[in-house]
């Protein structure tokens, strides 16, 4: 099947049925098709990460002036910045911080610190965050999206189409405001402010309520017309009218004939929303004072801390790319089953 990860094995043997080479598996294609993708999501990754290397360079001043004490001579500066080798082309120092990350070594920030320490304690909070609002999206989405298609062009399903076409449009900010006014401030059934733990981690389930709402409720609605679309183009299907004409039922041609169809599309818009959700969090943890990376992103980008930056776009950037991954396999294991 064309656009599938996994193509469907030739038999061997020329047009005329003499023995011509054997065909390369379908598996070992399929292992090539992924390790390409693989390859250039890397190298987008590394170009992203040139662009912010040179993006904190054009920033007025620099790690050594946002960092240094007060009375701090001109000597003491320039010291500073040889230490911190920004008296370097910022080329050279883009290659020396790149031929570290392969090794897990995301170079040193402007205050002495180890990059991957300073990232190890927040960043796991932040995928935390991010792992249960796209849990709470996903499950959401496809609820809504099914319950919207079950009666097509009924009261449901114009009024969920027409609600999450409003909830899609709400930035996480003004969620997150909304949120903490009814279940904070008027209700006191929830804690506005994120208090952690001796490890770090957010000190108890309540505490991640609102933070994981902000961020899925603008999701669910986007990804709610993805999961609605999906089932439209699905129902124009051959054996949908089919399983129509036999007299299935409506819910057993919705899960076990529509849903299966629409898994590709689904997983796509899924796999988007991760990129959202990341970037989203950054603004969310610090409404709600979570103990993610939004407050070393928001630290670094004061100090012009350019490796603490690159960091943080480095770890993102591999989650994305494993969930778009993830993305494609699925799409391919729901299309190769269709075929």
């Amino acid at each position: 099947m064309a656009g599938s990860l996994i193509p469907a094995a030739r038999k061997p043997g020329g047009p005329a049925g003499g023995i011509g080479p054997w065909p390369v598996p379908a598996v070992v294609r399929a292992a090539g098709q992924v390790v390409g993708v693989l390859a250039r999501r890397v190298l987008l990754l590394a170009a992203l990460l040139a662009v912010v290397f040179a993006a904190v360079e054009l920033l007025p001043g620099d790690a050594a002036t946002a960092t240094s004490e007060r009375g701090e001579s001109a000597a003491d500066l320039a010291e500073r910045r040889r230490l911190l080798g920004l008296d370097r082309p910022v080329l050279e120092r883009f290659w020396e911080w790149m031929t570290g990350l392969p090794t897990g070594d995301l170079g040193t920030s402007a205050r002495g610190e180890s990059v991957a320490d300073l990232l190890s304690r927040p960043f796991p909070n932040t995928l935390l965050l991010g792992g249960l609002a796209l849990l709470v999206t996903l499950v959401a989405s496809v609820a809504l999206g099914c319950w919207a298609a079950a009666k097509p062009g009924g009261a449901v399903d114009r009024g969920v189409s027409a609600s999450a076409t409003g909830i899609l449009a709400l930035p996480e900010f003004v969620v997150a405001v909304a949120l903490v006014l009814v279940f904070a401030l008027w209700t006191d059934w929830l804690p506005a402010v994120t208090l952690t733990d001796a490890d770090g981690a957010p000190a108890s389930w309540e505490m991640l309520v609102l933070p994981v709402l902000a961020l899925a409720i603008p999701q669910i609605g986007w990804n709610t017309r993805i999961v609605r679309a999906a089932f439209a183009d699905e129902a124009k299907a051959p054996h949908i009218e089919t399983a129509v004409l036999d007299g299935l039922p409506r819910h057993r041609i919705l899960t076990h004939h529509l849903l299966p169809g629409a898994l590709p599309t689904i997983a796509a818009g899924i796999a988007t929303s991760t990129g959202m959700l990341l970037g989203g969090a950054v603004v969310v943890e610090t409404i709600f004072n979570y103990p993610g990376i939004g407050s070393v992103l928001t630290g670094a980008v004061a100090d012009r801390d350019s490796p603490v930056i690159a960091g943080v776009v480095a770890v993102t950037g591999a989650v994305i790319t494993g969930v778009l991954l993830l993305a494609d396999l699925v799409r391919a294991w729901a299309s190769g089953g269709r075929t």
